[in-house]
């Protein structure tokens, strides 16, 4: 069953254009002004062969829209969700010759500046709020995340590296990117969030989202006590299944567990791009659990997902393509929220290292193994049109970070050791 919101007028939109159509062709030509890349209409029904967008031939890249009448008609009932939607449904392909990545690229650099005053504030009164159902309450959390992580293991296995790690990788800047694996590379970021974290034989570690146990078992290895916490059953199940492989599942208390749920205190707490799905009516929470379930003189660390704190501000309460289809519940912080929210605990931020350009190689290595396995995965039970949503899904979040619209880092917080 098709996930992809119908506009009202879907069923005549080649035909007959609805107002909003027509209203949203006309705002795309505006904000393509802007923008370079350039777009080819194919002519059907109602809507005439065109061209326009700055982007000149063989100079910039190229989009098709094969089915006008449907793009428009998904882009004027949700201008924030229906591009990604007519993707899914095909309405929309890069022309031949250029890759998705570098077709979105543009939009990336430009969409957050492209639309006047005026237009951003008629977008407002079609744009939907986010849903109350995606709150991340103890309940809500669950199910946010068991929408996105319990997909399948068959899945995420199968374009993940065998570290199974998803999040960003860490590429030695030192040497050429190209003859660093992936695998090479997210257990350089472990292994440097366990170093900031000063994880070492007897320190009691506390991982807020396990993963598939890669840090967890990792940190066991080093001889430290884990208490690890995740709130997807297909990951804890793996996550086991890893660590009692690598004979290290005495040292592993893995926990279908919500962090606003745990007591104790632990030397260290490491948290790899979980605060992203935490909701930023919870980061105080968040950070708040850390703080009290951290000794004295302990060590944090939070890897996160960043965007400027202009455009949080200006997109913290619309739904998005992300938040509908990938991550329920998700939104991306500012470092300057970060920064608040810590600085009402008893902690203090005492290093972060930025690395944003590896999380750009990271999303096209997956995307590249997508794609090569494509027929396996089929095989799982997903449809061409959940291809296509995973496409652009890896290939936006990646023009995202090569265009510096979205940055990672690691972040060590420090907690004032006991007079």
């Amino acid at each position: 069953m098709s996930s992809i919101a119908q506009p009202p007028c879907l069923d005549h939109a080649e035909a007959r254009p609805c107002l909003r159509s027509r209203v949203a062709h006309r705002i795309s030509h505006r904000i393509m002004r802007d923008i370079p890349v350039r777009v080819e209409l194919t002519p059907g029904g109602a809507w005439g062969q065109e061209v326009f967008g700055t982007g000149r031939e063989g100079e910039a890249p190229a989009i098709e829209i094969v089915r006008p009448g449907a793009f428009f008609a998904r882009l004027g009932h949700q201008p924030k969700i229906g591009f990604g939607e007519a993707y899914m449904a095909g309405d929309w392909r890069p022309a031949p010759g250029v890759d998705l990545s570098d077709a979105l690229v543009p939009f990336a650099a430009h969409l957050a500046t492209a639309a006047s005053g005026t237009l951003q504030r008629l977008r407002t009164f079609v744009e939907k709020r986010v849903p109350r159902r995606h709150r991340n309450t103890l309940r809500g959390s669950r199910r946010n995340i068991e929408a996105h992580y319990d997909l399948s293991n068959d899945l995420f296995q199968a374009f993940l590296d065998p570290s199974l790690t998803y999040s960003s990788a860490l590429f030695d800047d030192s040497r050429p990117w190209s003859e660093q694996s992936l695998e090479e590379a997210q257990l350089r970021k472990v292994d440097a969030a366990l170093d900031r974290a000063g994880v070492g034989e007897g320190t009691r570690l506390l991982e807020i989202g396990t993963g598939w146990g890669t840090l967890a078992t990792r940190a066991a290895q080093r001889g430290a006590r884990v208490t690890t916490l995740t709130l997807s059953k297909e990951q804890a199940a793996l996550a086991a299944d890893r660590a009692r492989a690598a004979g290290v599942d005495d040292r592993i208390d893995l926990r279908l567990q919500d962090y606003r749920e745990v007591e104790g205190q632990y030397d260290a707490i490491v948290s790899i791009e979980m605060i992203e799905a935490v909701g930023d009516q919870y980061w105080q929470t968040y950070f708040s659990a850390i703080d009290r379930l951290l000794t004295p003189g302990g060590t944090a660390v939070v890897q996160a997902i960043l965007m400027s704190h202009d455009r949080y501000l200006a997109t913290r309460r619309s739904f998005s393509w992300i938040q509908k289809h990938i991550f329920p519940g998700g939104i991306i912080p500012s470092m300057q929220a970060i920064e608040r929210c810590v600085g009402r605990t008893s902690m203090e931020i005492t290093d972060r290292h930025h690395f944003g350009s590896s999380y750009a190689e990271t999303l096209l290595r997956w995307r590249r193994t997508f794609d090569a396995n494509w027929e396996r995965i089929r095989e799982f039970g997903f449809d061409d049109e959940f291809k296509r949503m995973w496409e652009f899904y890896l290939a936006y979040s990646r023009s995202g970070f090569m265009t510096g619209y979205l940055d990672v880092a690691q972040v060590r917080m420090t907690k004032e050791a006991a007079e």
